[in-house]
């Protein structure tokens, strides 16, 4: 908001609505649910202050006593479906827990699509994300490591999930937009390919389609890329 201090803040670290008067009409999580909705529905390009507020039935000059920045609105935003997160009692098996926990973290990204765009560290510290993220260091318990490198192995599952989701998105994304199945795109692109493959240009990508032909199963390629990263972290791997 113009006029503003240029200085650092946390939203976390303000009361609910600056100023004095009347009590609050409305909370930050209403805020926040406002944005979702108007996120999932329209993507988020669509979440400005002023159609947040239009949500709530407020004026977008009112929105800024709650919430001082655009950014401080992702923030809520992240933080609310942040609490979507399964929690559930560790198992004594913490690679079989961070599987589960990097999977139940895509199922939330392909609800909310718009989550891939805001994933970030700076993000990561909200009510919420803290709770989800106690929860992976208790899950993590059983493997002899620091701190500090359990927490690296959760930043790195979730990067993961989040580019694998966003590539997903990407491609459900194109395919909807193509005046064409994607299947007949597919079957073009394929044909193309084989013929460059045949001139003999490409003896190692030769060989790879000899090995495989595909199709690609994205599923197990997302299994292996997960067991892949917990076998950097497993000293038993």
């Amino acid at each position: 908001m113009a006029g503003r201090a240029a200085v650092p803040e946390v939203i976390w670290a303000r009361p609910e609505r600056a100023g004095r008067g009347p009590k609050p009409a409305y909370s930050r999580a209403d805020i926040a649910d406002a944005a979702v909705r108007l996120a999932d529905a329209e993507g988020l390009d669509a979440v400005s202050m002023r159609r947040v507020a239009a949500e709530l039935g407020c004026g977008t000059m009112s929105l800024y006593n709650y919430v001082p920045r655009k950014e401080d609105l992702y923030e809520l935003m992240v933080d609310a479906v942040s609490g979507e997160h399964e929690l559930w009692e560790p198992s004594g098996d913490w690679r079989a827990d961070m599987v589960r926990a990097a999977h139940r973290t895509r199922g939330l990204m392909r609800r909310h699509p718009w989550l891939p765009r805001l994933m970030s560290s700076i993000y990561g510290f909200s009510p919420n994300a803290l709770r989800y993220l106690e929860h992976c260091l208790a899950c993590l318990d059983p493997l002899e490591a620091s701190y500090g490198t359990k927490m690296e192995l959760v930043a790195m599952l979730n990067s993961v999930v989040t580019m694998y989701v966003a590539n997903e998105l990407a491609a459900a994304e194109r395919a909807r937009s193509l005046p064409w199945s994607e299947a007949e795109e597919n079957a073009v692109r394929i044909a193309y390919l084989g013929g460059r493959i045949a001139t003999g240009a490409y003896p190692r990508m030769a060989a790879a389609f000899v090995e495989d032909a595909g199709p690609i199963d994205l599923e197990a390629v997302f299994e292996r890329a997960l067991e892949r990263v917990l076998d950097g972290f497993d000293p038993q791997a």
